[in-house]
């Protein structure tokens, strides 16, 4: 059985911000599909539709200042941003999938429907990156704390 390398002191801190760079970047990436996702559909009719075209444009401003905000955020604050930027992706996720199936407004979506898979592939890895970190990081100043 080979070693495990160890990482020393200074090599941790450096995969810390390495790690933290990577979500930075990844999950602006993953909020600004998902804005343009929205936009795309608002553009090609959806903003036609009672509740749900302003919905989707209230998505397109909303996953752009979260990417915004996840890029720019100060290092102390970027775990609870990072959580609540996963928060909006799982919630435009719900709406989908209660689009899919019961229904949200009065509007049923179909799985045929543009988008729809790279929608729910690019709103799920937002969720698990950033919901994901936000969260781990979030519990570790709480245990760090007590």
């Amino acid at each position: 059985m080979l070693p495990t390398p160890v990482l020393g002191r200074a090599a941790a801190p450096a995969a810390s911000r390495a790690l933290t760079l990577f979500v930075r970047v990844a999950g602006a990436a993953l909020l600004a599909a998902t804005g343009w996702i929205h936009l795309h559909l608002w553009l090609d009719g959806y903003r036609g539709i009672d509740w749900i075209g302003p919905l989707f444009l209230a998505n397109v401003v909303l996953a752009g200042a979260a990417a915004v905000a996840v890029l720019l955020a100060p290092s102390r604050w970027f775990p609870p941003v990072a959580l609540l930027a996963g928060l909006l992706e799982i919630g435009t996720l719900g709406g989908l999938v209660l689009s899919l199936t019961v229904g949200l407004f009065g509007f049923f979506e179909s799985l045929s429907a543009p988008l729809v898979v790279p929608t729910i592939a690019v709103e799920s890895a937002g969720f698990v990156l950033l919901a994901g970190y936000g969260g781990w990081q979030l519990s570790r100043q709480l245990r760090r704390r007590r």
